[in-house]
């Protein structure tokens, strides 16, 4: 009987343990085939935090930009900057240095009212705990007025050319969910780390989405805000939706596991770069969808300007002639992205420079090294054996001289190691090999990644370098950030030291223009300048490569950085 007993009650349990199973299934199949209120998103890393002001990471901002959201956006397609959380484009009154700005009907996701109130106590949140990135920006403000609910009024200090797009682009928050945490935050010994370390659990925002539930580690669930002022209004040539109930962001450790889902299905869209080696797997399934579209970004090599051999302007152009960036694009980036001729990308249309000095472009390796020859010859460098002879042929050269006569000493360019950025580090070695043919003993040198930025940041001991910048701002002020004499100093962005009064005078003046048309020619002739003196030579921009699941949503927003935006959040619906 005992025996029976227990045959029994095993039984049970290993048909209860079926029946679990088998409705889980049923019901995740379901799920898939069914439910296209869903839409699920896989991410290649956990956001670092939630909470606003620490979550600086890409895979943070991605959830929070569904949640709190700016007065401007920058338009899709255009790139234009276009009211969001404002209802038009604001007054501006040259006079008295004041943006006058209309905010739109729209509410918290708690049923509360946005009001200029909010946007008051955002600014002071800036102001009080210095808020990295936003502080410095919204600087430029002398004081702001709120005549009413729906109105605010911005005091500049001097004209600012981006108080548009950066003041205007910042996140607003809500002042009854923050107002009591900034109290507490203030009244501790160190506020920001306070601030940054105050737990979010359930943020309030306007965006189109609100945080349901998070399960570290695995997934975070979030759902349609019904309170989002811009369902049903037509913004950026958009009707936005959403026209999903819920967003499923999983988190997948590695871009196997990842690409993997997608195909099955389990995702509908992988929000992280895919490498070229998944393509050709990728494009023989029919259910899914490829994406390739340019990054803001910059990828480069720079010198150290500050002592020889690289102070001489000739040796760097004559590198740069040398320098071969359609090889770079076929077997580098296997044709997945462009050549950079300037050191704003091209697919910042508006910004960038076409008729930039394009050092080499259309010229075979052959004749690379003869340009490079003859104009390291005319400005003074000999050899032994130079790399062109008498009649005209590539030979191996001799080792370099410099103008005085000296040997030219070994150099040393650094790349962070393969397995942080493989393409750095061929791009590296290839150069290094490029330069062995006009008898420069350059050597390419992997480094871990911070040990290279406090060389050639923090100490300014290095000769080149190979680095990018993976998500440059829309605004090119960044220009003036990078190259600004004043910047150069330890640990400031100005990184190969250079130093050019002409152009730190236009770089400031550029700062001060409202007319974008007058500010559009100066930062042309910005880029013209740096295109010549060469303290950084632009390299590369990969695509940033993206993979959809078709069968069920359809409607992505392809832009500059991917099809990972807010707008694709907006318009996205399902397939059927």
């Amino acid at each position: 009987m005992g025996n029976w007993s227990k045959w029994r009650a095993e039984f049970c349990f290993y048909f209860l343990f079926l029946a679990v199973a088998f409705a889980l299934t049923g019901l995740y199949a379901c799920q898939k085939s069914k439910n296209s209120a869903l839409l699920n998103i896989g991410l290649p890393e956990e956001p670092q935090s939630l909470n606003l002001w620490l979550g600086t990471d890409a895979n943070s901002r991605k959830i929070l930009s569904q949640i709190y959201q700016p007065l401007y956006h920058h338009h899709p397609e255009t790139l234009e900057i276009i009211p969001w959380l404002a209802k038009d484009q604001p007054v501006f009154d040259p006079q008295a240095l004041t943006y006058t700005v209309t905010l739109r009907e729209a509410k918290w996701s708690d049923g509360s009212d946005f009001t200029s109130e909010d946007v008051l106590f955002t600014k002071q949140l800036f102001f009080d705990f210095k808020i990295p990135k936003y502080y410095s920006n919204w600087n430029i403000i002398q004081k702001i007025e709120a005549p009413d609910a729906h109105t605010v009024v911005f005091y500049l200090k001097e004209p600012s050319a981006i108080f548009m797009s950066r003041v205007m682009t910042a996140p607003m928050v809500s002042k009854k969910e923050w107002e009591p945490i900034a109290k507490q935050a203030l009244a501790k010994e160190k506020p920001l780390r306070s601030l940054q370390d105050h737990p979010i659990e359930k943020p309030l925002g306007t965006g189109p989405f609100t945080l349901f539930e998070y399960k570290s580690g695995a997934y975070i669930h979030m759902k349609k805000n019904p309170y989002f002022f811009g369902t049903g209004q037509k913004i950026g040539n958009h009707i936005l939706g959403p026209y999903v109930e819920s967003l499923l962001f999983r988190i997948y450790g590695t871009s196997d596991v990842a690409i993997l889902a997608l195909k099955k299905g389990d995702i509908d869209y992988y929000w992280g770069d895919i490498q070229p080696g998944y393509i050709k797997d990728l494009k023989e399934q029919a259910n899914i969808d490829l994406y390739f579209n340019k990054k803001s970004a910059l990828y480069y090599m720079g010198f150290n300007l500050r002592k020889p051999p690289f102070d001489d302007k000739v040796l760097r152009q004559a590198i740069a002639t040398m320098v071969d960036k359609d090889f770079i694009l076929t077997r580098i980036l296997q044709n997945y992205g462009t050549p950079m001729h300037s050191v704003v990308p091209s697919g910042n249309h508006f910004w960038y420079n076409p008729n930039v000095r394009k050092y080499g472009q259309g010229k075979t390796h052959d004749e690379r090294i003869k340009l490079a020859y003859e104009m390291l010859k005319t400005a003074g460098y000999s050899w032994e054996t130079p790399p062109v002879d008498e009649n005209n042929n590539i030979v191996t050269p001799s080792d370099i001289r410099l103008p005085s006569g000296a040997a030219m000493d070994k150099f040393v360019i650094l790349t962070p190691p393969a397995d942080y950025d493989p393409k750095r580090a061929f791009a590296g070695t290839m150069i290094q090999e490029w330069l062995r043919e006009l008898g420069m003993s350059a050597f390419a040198r992997p480094m871990s990644f911070n040990s290279l930025l406090e060389t050639v940041k923090g100490k300014h001991e290095f000769d080149a370098f190979v680095l990018g910048y993976g998500q440059l701002d829309l605004d090119p002020d960044y220009l003036r950030t990078f190259f600004e004499s004043k910047n150069d100093k330890p640990r400031g962005w100005n990184m190969s030291g250079y130093r050019n009064p002409e152009f730190d005078t236009i770089a400031d003046e550029q700062m001060t223009l409202i007319d974008t048309q007058k500010r559009k020619e100066i930062i042309w002739k910005m880029q013209e300048i740096i295109l010549e003196d060469l303290p950084y030579l632009p390299l590369y921009n990969p695509h940033i490569i993206e993979a959809t699941f078709n069968e069920r949503f359809k409607g992505w927003v392809a832009k500059v950085d991917g099809i990972g935006n807010i707008w694709s959040m907006c318009v996205v619906k399902p397939a059927d």
